[in-house]
Formats: C-alpha cells, sequence, structure tokens
C-alpha cells in the first residue's frame, strides 16, 4: 500500500514518545522529503487522528511551538502536562528539551 505524504506524516510522528519533542523538519527527514518542513506542519493542522497522532509534540526548528490547530497556549499545556519544560521568551514559547 503506498501511502499519502499525510499519511506518512502521522506515521512519523505517532512514533514520538510522550515527554519528547521532534522538530517539522526532522519528520520531514524522515519521510524523506526534508525540504518539506512546512508541508508537514500542514499536514500535522489537519490532523485527524488525535490523539493518536501526538502533532503537540512537533516544533520548529529553532525551538518555537509553531503553530497548533487549538491554539499555542493549549500546545505549550499539553507539552507541560507531559514533562516537556516549556519557558516564555519575549512573545513566544520555547520548548526545552527534558
Amino acid at each position: 500500500m503506498i501511502l499519502s505524504f499525510s499519511e506518512k506524516t502521522y506515521k512519523a510522528t505517532r512514533k514520538i514518545p510522550r515527554g519528547k519533542i521532534s522538530t517539522y523538519w526532522e519528520i520531514a527527514k524522515a519521510i524523506g522529503k526534508p525540504g518539506a518542513a512546512r508541508a508537514v506542519g500542514n499536514a500535522l493542522n489537519k490532523n485527524p487522528y488525535v490523539p493518536k497522532v501526538p502533532c503537540h509534540r512537533v516544533i520548529k526548528s529553532d525551538g518555537s511551538l509553531g503553530g497548533f490547530a487549538s491554539g499555542t497556549r493549549k500546545k505549550q499545556k499539553l507539552l507541560q502536562s507531559e514533562g516537556v519544560i516549556v519557558k516564555k521568551l519575549g512573545s513566544e514559547y520555547v520548548p526545552g528539551r527534558t
């Protein structure tokens, strides 16, 4: 069976363990499309498999949270509930890796 780009994205994202984070670029690289980080973000924005596909665990390469369909405050709270340290830096939330 040939998986669509979105399904490959969801499959790779599903592998991120609780309490850990990855980046849009790392997911794109994992599915063989290292130049498609923005497309990964777009696919995750439409994630129909919440919570089985933990899209809140994917952040931007610069360490900022990036987008989240339910809002970045919700993303921050989900990460904190999993033990990921999230600190506020200026107007962006920057998660620390645990």
